[in-house]
């Protein structure tokens, strides 16, 4: 026991030191773990042969990437991901992760058999494993760039719900798929019910989970203990979850962004908050850090039995795949720009989950071998390859790095939202009486100057960007003009007015919502558009 901690402790100082290395070369550091892995696991390193041998076991890499690590990835992800960043961008996300997913498993699947020789399970296996898309490395690129934060929303959300269903996908096509051939006719019926059944109760069990921590966290101010509540909120969901045989992955997913929004905003203190979000990226980072080394570490043992040309058909069917995935989900949605989509398919990668599973598989599994030299042989491409061009690709589209403008705009943003919100709190202190008369208003006045400063600039910029003016004003339009639908739907509720003038308003507050450009004022209604009582 005391050995296995050693060689833990050596590989995290391993991963530590490539990834202060690649963070300090402004470098994305889960490509620098893979290589380096690679070259640590294929080079005779004395004194690293038992940390070698001890994490490329398949069922310490199966154990570490699914039962440690894949619970922290996404509940981290998801804590730190606004609801109101997933609800903007709900379609071209549900398009990619659901009917993306079942594309690529379809269509990957089919070459595999086809062009592979593998048989019609092993190929849907194959096809299962290459489902998932893995976004740490090119959201870690991508954040060395400042890409559009929408283009990362929906590269994250298409992540964190294809994770479960490519699970779902693979424990049918792995374990079940006898039973549901077997069946006949009505195999097709059980495999959707199976499907199904699995979905919805990751479902459940996620939002049991995720009400009940975020109500328990509002009878407690004690962040340690809540960051304890957390972490039991993770990993029971997961296990639970499995326990149940429904899906581990999806109950993560939804515990973490029920706690992470609704739990927040019923029952954290700002200090609470700040520390959980601290504490779990802290926990992401080494989780991460550890994987993509083990990834490389990983993929040296296909090394004695590579079959290139395989490989290779493999990687051509998978780019394929989700080239088709891809452009076919997404062709309708006219918000999404075009080189969007040319960056979300180039870096949909294949990573550590791809790799756990494939390990899973039982010794005995019919082409056990070719599926895990496959899975590894796609990995690394996808890691290193893709991940490398990622970056030029995103130049070469023009999507490279969010204007200064922008960027001096959303600092003045967060600076005038700073200053507000203290300068509420301590009007809030005052009111109370715990803060003097006389402290509150220097403190305010301090307040006051910086935030006239901070609106000098803001109109300066205004007068030399027009287009931030005309964005700012449209978000704002649209979050009154939400507002107001839901000021109507109180009325509605209350029978204050009648329920036609309510449904007349309501229809014509979507109405303008629904529009491509927004109006510049709100609450005016212009005369030629008003509901009349003859509609």
């Amino acid at each position: 026991m005391e050995t296995h901690f050693e060689l833990v402790l050596l590989l995290l100082a391993i991963a530590a030191g490539i990834t202060a290395i690649a963070k300090k070369l402004n470098k994305p550091y889960p490509i620098a773990l893979v290589i380096v892995g690679a070259i640590i696991g294929i080079l005779p390193y004395e004194g690293l042969e038992e940390l070698k041998s001890f994490f490329a076991e398949d069922e310490i890499f199966r154990f570490a990437i699914i039962s440690i690590f894949l619970p922290t990835l996404l509940g981290e992800a998801t804590l730190n991901l606004p609801y109101a960043h997933l609800r903007e961008n709900k379609l071209p996300i549900l398009l990619l992760a659901v009917a993306g997913t079942m594309i690529t498993f379809v269509t990957a699947g089919w070459m595999t058999a086809m062009f592979l020789g593998l048989s019609i399970q092993a190929a849907l296996v194959f096809a299962a494993l290459m489902a998932p898309t893995d976004p740490i490395s090119v959201l870690s690129i991508f954040k060395t760039l400042g890409v559009n934060q929408r283009l990362s929303t929906i590269m994250e959300g298409e992540s964190l719900i294809n994770d479960g269903l490519a699970v779902v996908l693979f424990t049918i096509a792995a374990y079940q798929y006898d039973m549901i051939i077997n069946a006949g006719a009505a195999g097709t019926t059980i495999a959707l019910a199976e499907f199904f059944k699995v979905v919805i109760g990751g479902l459940l069990v996620g939002g049991a989970f995720g009400y009940f921590f975020s109500r328990l966290t509002s009878f407690y101010d004690d962040y340690p203990l809540e960051i304890v509540f957390s972490m039991l909120l993770f990993y029971g969901s997961f296990f639970i979850a499995e326990a149940f045989h429904v899906s581990g992955v999806i109950a993560v997913v939804i515990a973490g962004l029920i706690f992470g929004n609704y739990g927040r905003n019923i029952g954290m203190s700002p200090t609470t908050t700040l520390s959980i979000r601290t504490f779990w990226d802290v926990a992401s980072l080494v989780a991460n850090s550890l994987v993509f080394l083990l990834v490389g570490l990983e993929i040296t043992r296909i090394i004695s039995t590579v079959n290139w040309l395989q490989i290779l058909i493999a990687v051509a069917i998978v780019l394929l795949a989700r080239s088709l995935a891809v452009y076919t989900s997404v062709s309708l949605v006219r918000s999404l720009p075009s080189k969007w989509k040319h960056i979300i398919n180039w870096g949909g990668l294949k990573g550590s989950l791809s790799l756990a599973l494939a390990l899973s598989l039982p010794i005995d599994f019919p082409f056990r071998e070719e599926i895990l030299m496959l899975a590894f042989g796609v990995v690394f491409f996808s890691l290193v390859i893709q991940g490398l061009t990622i970056k030029p690709l995103v130049n070469l589209l023009g999507e490279k790095s969010v204007q200064s403008e922008q960027l001096q705009y959303d600092r003045i943003s967060a600076r005038i939202y700073r200053y507000n919100s203290g300068r509420k709190k301590l009007l809030k202190m005052t009111e109370q009486g715990t803060l003097s008369t006389i402290v509150f208003q220097k403190l305010k006045r301090q307040y006051e100057e910086e935030l006239d400063e901070l609106n000098d600039a803001l109109e300066a910029l205004y007068d030399r960007e027009p287009a931030l003016r005309r964005a700012s004003t449209e978000r704002a339009v649209r979050e009154a003009l939400y507002a107001e639908h839901e000021a109507l739907e109180d009325l509605e509720r209350h029978h204050l007015v009648s329920d036609q003038i309510t449904k007349e308003e309501k229809r014509y507050i979507r109405d303008l919502l629904e529009r491509d450009e927004m109006v510049d004022r709100v609450g005016v209604i212009p005369d030629n558009d008003q509901p009349s009582n003859n509609e």
